[in-house]
């Protein structure tokens, strides 16, 4: 047999319990879409801080100086591009060049859309040796901006940098 009182009291504090964790589960909810919110600006001001990804205003005054090219050194640069989608094919039309520190180059990256559907996509830039983006001036990137691919399209992007002659190490590169 049952006593009501016993009863009456687990029920009680189920309820009390079931509200406890209510509350917890709704108070970790609001955090955690407040901090999925807040992603994009703090991603902004770490690639702003980093140099990695520069606003706009700053790019176009960096394109308007002009750097004076280290003609005596020549630097090696080869490109890659890494794709996790079947549906695209993505790669520099060349997979490396010579250049001068201080000498803008432009080279060109080709996607290519082979699903049935447009697709909507941004490149994130990665660079090796760690450190490099201190050296590294992009005046034009299609990493900037998410581009679209329509279905069957063959895209060529250019990306206009220069590695900054100034403080540039010769072990560096």
């Amino acid at each position: 047999m049952i006593n009501d009182s016993n009863h009456e009291t687990t029920v009680g504090n189920v309820a009390e319990d079931n509200s406890t964790i209510l509350k917890k589960l709704f108070f970790f909810s609001v955090v955690m879409f407040s901090f999925s919110y807040a992603m994009v600006p703090m991603y902004e001001k770490i690639c702003e801080v980093t140099g990695i990804r520069q606003p706009v205003a700053n790019l176009e005054a960096m394109a308007k100086e002009t750097l004076a090219a280290d003609m005596t050194r020549e630097i090696s640069v080869e490109f890659d591009a890494n794709i996790h989608s079947a549906a695209l094919q993505f790669k520099p039309l060349h997979s490396g060049i010579k250049t001068h520190p201080g000498e803008y180059t432009e080279i060109i990256y080709e996607v290519r859309n082979n699903a049935k559907i447009a697709i909507t996509g941004q490149a994130i830039p990665s660079y090796s040796p760690r450190n490099l983006e201190k050296y590294l001036r992009k005046i034009e990137c299609f990493c900037f901006t998410k581009q679209v691919i329509e279905p069957g399209e063959i895209k060529q992007m250019p990306v206009k940098f220069a590695i900054t002659p100034n403080s540039l190490p010769t072990s560096t590169l």
